[in-house]
């Protein structure tokens, strides 16, 4: 009998591999032909191995009574590439999961499914030109940018990234450029070839040519000379944050429009994806995608706002080290960031919690915020304490969150998670602006202590590609829509 059990283990084990393998190839065809991107249950599987597949099809378990098979993804995964389809975000978990075992197709074969629910899309193609991106800055977010950029390389890629400007120009400098590119001590490795061409002053990265300009100040640059027009330059060096500062990139031949990657002062618009993207005009040249704390607590905050009403509140921010702060102890102009990042937990402030009115003005005077800077060097966490309107249960609060993270327009922004083991290095690479710890929710009449994870850097990156793509005229749609 243990025989005969470890045996159909074993077959079934080896089912998901060879199925998960099947979808590599098909998954890679979608985004480089015509930039769909495959997730499971919200789970992307852009640059997956076998194992992430087949771990995303496991914690469909987290949103219904049973996992997933891998062979029914496939099949619906086999189907869709048969057809021509517009750029998108495409569920592939949630149209297996609707077609296999919840009936949603109603009679219907998979290709009359697949019409039905990606009607959309599906034999459909993008008129969209194509978007010139150029990074100001190549720090933590430039890096993180460009990785997020490259990786989307193919025909049919929407966004390109075609210069990057800094300072400096020694010998060197490009090997110097490349190595930080091609290896990360928190993100690791590129997934992918880097080479350096010196007679062109240039990076050559899985087949895009990214042009390296040396400059000290915007008005410097003229991108013209190097092909690149109507450009979108994402600033993430952080020295310019209002519109007197940030409007020297426009000055800049080849440049129509400026994205800061921190957060903007005065009218500057400050950008969380999923909450205020309807607030991008066409006619809009300088924009911001906030800070990592207000994109992380932002969504959540609306959510909640919205069932339950949220009277005032405080978030607290559990926040690693930057590079703001000191290795060793020396002068830092601001009050204890001069002590050692690498040894101490540092109390300081964040604009976070004031900032989130920018992007959610209901909830202006309502909230104060802190911050502690911890010896980590990357995912923090915000500690939510707020007053509710009306009670609520901890397990009625998971739950609804669980349902905002799979079915609602902040999908992309709030994962959740389940685990009581989680910790900090678990979330790194997460795509999601922040995670829910629902194991750590508590509750005690109308008030509410939330814990919400987020990968300062990786996460937030994400969300700073969001705003590029509505800024290029290319906000696509998530798929199926239920």
């Amino acid at each position: 009998m243990n025989q005969q059990y470890e045996q159909a283990l074993l077959d079934s084990w080896q089912e998901r591999q060879e199925y998960a393998e099947q979808m590599l190839p098909i998954l890679g065809k979608l985004y480089r032909e015509y930039a769909v991107e495959i997730t499971v249950f919200g789970k992307p599987l852009m640059g997956a191995s076998v194992i992430d597949i087949i771990k995303a099809h496991r914690s469909v378990r987290l949103y219904r009574e049973e996992k997933l098979k891998v062979r029914y993804s496939f099949t619906l995964l086999e189907e869709l590439a048969k057809h021509t389809l517009a750029p998108a975000k495409i569920d592939i978990g949630k149209l297996a999961y609707g077609f296999y075992q919840e009936g949603k197709a109603n009679g219907a074969d998979i290709a009359e499914y697949l019409k039905v629910e990606l009607k959309d899309v599906i034999d459909s193609t993008d008129e969209h030109a194509p978007q010139d991106v150029v990074l100001y800055g190549f720090g933590r977010i430039g890096r993180i940018m460009a990785r997020l950029l490259i990786e989307r390389q193919g025909k049919n890629n929407k966004l390109r990234l075609r210069a990057i400007v800094v300072r400096g120009g020694k010998d060197g400098d490009l090997e110097k450029r490349a190595s930080l590119l091609r290896r990360d001590s928190v993100h690791g490795p590129f997934n992918g070839s880097i080479t350096v061409d010196h007679e062109r002053c240039a990076l050559k990265a899985n087949g895009s040519f990214i042009q390296v300009i040396y400059a000290n100040s915007p008005e410097e640059v003229d991108y013209e000379q190097y092909g690149i027009h109507n450009a979108l330059v994402v600033d993430n060096t952080g020295v310019w944050r209002d519109r007197d500062g940030l409007s020297k990139h426009l000055q800049s031949k080849g440049a129509a429009k400026v994205l800061l990657t921190a957060p903007g002062k005065g009218d500057i618009k400050n950008i969380v994806y999923g909450v205020n993207q309807d607030d991008i005009d066409a006619v809009d040249t300088i924009m911001s995608a906030a800070s990592c704390t207000t994109n992380a607590i932002t969504p959540v905050l609306k959510a909640l706002d919205e069932k339950y009403g949220i009277r005032n509140g405080h978030v607290e921010t559990v926040h690693s080290y930057t590079n703001d702060q000191n290795l060793i102890d020396n002068y830092h102009k601001a009050e204890r960031r001069g002590r050692s990042a690498s040894l101490n937990m540092v109390i300081t402030e964040t604009g976070a919690a004031k900032a989130v009115a920018k992007a959610y003005p209901k909830l202006a005077g309502k909230l104060t915020g802190n911050a502690i800077r911890v010896p980590t060097p990357n995912v923090s966490m915000a500690i939510l304490n707020l007053n509710l309107d009306k009670a609520a249960e901890k397990d009625e609060i998971n739950n609804y969150l669980k349902e905002i993270a799979l079915h609602s327009g902040l999908q992309d922004q709030i994962d959740y998670t389940a685990s009581t083991e989680i910790v900090s290095t678990d979330l790194v690479g997460s795509r999601a602006a922040c995670v829910v710890d629902s194991q750590a929710t508590i509750t005690s009449d109308d008030r509410v202590t939330l814990y919400v994870w987020y990968d300062n850097e990786f996460g937030y990156t994400c969300q700073v590609m969001r705003v590029a793509q509505n800024m290029s005229g290319l906000a696509y749609k998530t798929l199926p829509n239920w």
